[in-house]
């Protein structure tokens, strides 16, 4: 893969997230969500009444500095993908407060959140159906430069359509050619350019190499880590494989039925993972050495990710969990707070009753077993 090339620094447009501001008091936090939930509601009968709501997210509280990167994972199902296009006002918000550079983009309707659309682009899971296959890539790329009022004249035009092409690595031939002419990393590579184009802040990828050959996995996520550093991007990383969250994150959150369970640096999540539902996902990953591998436990977890429409009382994931205790995980939901060790950074955060203890070791699983077989490193889908 050729080495992308800097493309035009951000422009100062008319009206900018930054002219407002930050509400939390620190000038590096670009992206501020508190308390969101979105609820759908599920209607039933010949008159479509309302019985119930499906809480596909549920009271989430993040923060994302700016220029670093916060990955988000959790099984399929959870509610991440809802929460990012959530993020973006694409799907509408129950409640809570989505803050960019200090503006409550949940309160924004009409102008005043296309003027703020241009500050947050996405990149998605597809490369092939997320691009207008009638579309060229001229098209592609100029659609929302013309929606923003930033193509200029056509020499300006052409110059920033060559340096959209030169960051993500393609010839400028590639201009005239439709998505179908090319392969898979390419399209997402096209897709990388398009959000690029209007020169945004907040860039959300919805499990961007997902659907991609793992050959082909490491040089678009080098890509958006060269683009990082070139532009000063932020980026939201939405994803099921653990590796990939690990290689391009600054800081890590878990999901679990629509909550974070726990939240750390990517180091210290990583190599002390201190919920139970991450436990449970960082022993299924598998470990380069053999006799390591054949040595360690894997934490089992017995039965399916509960309904969101009629998620458990109490803790969400006791229904589950191995170390759970009947009296409090079956009553009381527990807060994201920092757990009760010395030796534990505060800005590691868990929502468990008793993840000291179980950090400790007084209390032990119910189950585990020994691993058997090659082990993805994957969330289930």
């Amino acid at each position: 893969m050729s080495e992308p090339t800097s493309a035009s620094p951000a422009a100062e447009p008319g009206t900018r997230p930054g002219d407002s501001p930050v509400t939390s008091g620190a000038e590096d936090v670009l992206v501020e969500v508190r308390d969101l939930k979105v609820h759908f509601p599920i209607r039933r009968g010949f008159l479509r009444r309302t019985t119930g709501h499906v809480k596909a997210v549920d009271g989430v509280d993040l923060t994302i500095h700016r220029g670093n990167t916060y990955g988000l994972v959790g099984e399929s199902g959870c509610g991440k993908s809802t929460f990012g296009r959530a993020v973006l006002q694409l799907e509408q918000v129950t409640a809570g407060q989505v803050m960019l550079d200090g503006i409550d983009l949940a309160t924004l309707s009409g102008e005043a959140l296309r003027r703020q659309r241009r500050h947050m682009q996405m990149v998605f899971q597809d490369p092939l159906g997320s691009l207008d296959p009638r579309q060229s890539v001229e098209s592609l790329l100029l659609e929302g430069m013309k929606a923003h009022s930033m193509t200029g004249d056509a020499n300006q035009a052409r110059a920033r359509l060559r340096e959209l092409l030169s960051a993500v690595g393609l010839p400028m031939s590639a201009l005239n050619r439709y998505p179908h002419e090319f392969s898979g990393g390419q399209r997402q590579r096209i897709g990388i350019a398009r959000a690029l184009s209007v020169e945004p802040q907040l860039i959300i990828a919805d499990e961007p190499v997902s659907a991609l050959d793992v050959s082909v996995q490491a040089q678009v996520i080098n890509l958006l880590e060269d683009l990082q550093r070139e532009l000063g991007l932020t980026y939201l990383v939405i994803a099921h494989d653990l590796a990939v969250v690990r290689h391009i994150s600054d800081q890590v959150g878990v999901m679990y039925l629509g909550s974070i369970v726990e939240e750390a640096d990517a180091d210290e999540l990583y190599s002390r993972p201190l919920h139970p539902y991450t436990r449970a996902l960082m022993s299924a990953a598998p470990v380069p050495d053999p006799e390591v591998e054949g040595r360690r436990e894997q934490i089992l977890l017995s039965g399916d990710l509960p309904s969101p429409a009629d998620p458990p009382v109490g803790c969400r994931f006791h229904t589950r969990c191995p170390w759970k205790q009947d009296t409090l995980c079956a009553t009381s939901r527990p807060t994201l707070l920092p757990v009760n060790l010395p030796d534990v950074p505060a800005a590691h955060k868990v929502a468990c009753h008793w993840a000291d203890e179980i950090e400790r070791g007084v209390i032990k699983p119910s189950s585990s077993r020994q691993a058997e077989g090659p082990q993805t490193g994957q969330i289930p889908e």
